[in-house]
């Protein structure tokens, strides 16, 4: 039994974000971070690992720079990264991405026991699509937002939450479980883990790797191949600094009346 997790890099939001002129990001000029939902599948992952002895192989679609990510989550107990990479990939859109991924997952194979998991969304998307197309194109029952995963045998029960409430569902291996913030809180690395980390296996599939699997096709990946059209995309305006008035009395409060009402608010 191994479970295999889909991560992503993503623009750290809570800095710059910055466009190219085809309306995608520009991810060379942003910093990083790996995207917060998937960080609760991999916690998902070793938890389970922890319970039952099992691999657990972390699988991500980016840039070469993609491969201190996955070290990352080696430092946290992961026991292998794949990284899929190459410029034909570049720009796909949601569907591409989801084909690709499925390639790389099922050159790297999937057996009766395993399990596949993957954060709810990602943070510069949040479309919450690559996870259920995965399963799709793998021909696999899913199941998203998983706030609660056990498992018996080659069964898992699955709490879903859902917006009213939550529904138990239960699986056969091998699945696809999108997971939750709820699920669980992810763990930091160790120190032991960090030094462990290099000496861990990293698997590189690249197109030439790829390309002659079913999945792949050459007009369906990449920016060119990718269905979705950006019309367009754009870095929010920043806003000004705002104005303090001191004080709590009539003169205040009549002063903040005539800016607002010079402003046309009120």
């Amino acid at each position: 039994m191994k479970i295999l997790v889909t991560v992503k890099q993503v623009p750290d939001t809570s800095g710059k974000v910055a466009v190219n002129p085809d309306g995608t990001l520009d991810r060379a000029s942003m910093q990083t971070i790996i995207n917060p939902d998937d960080l609760n599948a991999v916690e998902a992952a070793l938890a389970l690992k922890d319970e039952l002895g099992c691999k657990v192989v972390a699988f991500t679609m980016g840039p070469p720079p993609a491969e201190g990510m996955l070290r990352e989550l080696m430092a946290m107990g992961v026991d292998e990264g794949v990284l899929i990479t190459a410029r034909e990939f570049g720009g796909s859109d949601t569907y591409a991405t989801s084909q690709i991924i499925a390639a790389g997952i099922d050159t790297y194979g999937v057996e009766d026991d395993d399990i596949i998991l993957a954060g709810r969304q990602a943070i510069d998307g949040d479309t919450a699509q690559v996870g259920p197309q995965i399963a799709e194109k793998l021909h696999l029952p899913q199941i998203t937002y998983a706030g609660e995963i056990k498992k018996d045998g080659n069964t898992l029960t699955v709490k879903r939450m859902l917006e009213d409430g939550y529904m138990t569902v239960k699986v056969k291996t091998p699945c696809m479980i999108t997971c939750i913030k709820e699920l669980n809180q992810p763990r930091y690395l160790s120190v032991g883990g960090a030094f462990d980390a290099y000496s861990k296996p990293l698997v590189t599939m690249t197109y030439e790797t790829l390309k002659d699997h079913p999945l792949i096709d050459a007009t369906t990946i990449g920016l060119k191949g990718s269905p979705t059209n950006i019309l367009t995309s754009f870095t929010p305006p920043q806003k000004g600094a705002g104005m303090m008035l001191e004080g709590a009395g009539k003169e205040t409060t009549d002063k903040l009346a005539g800016i607002l009402a010079a402003k046309h608010i009120i």
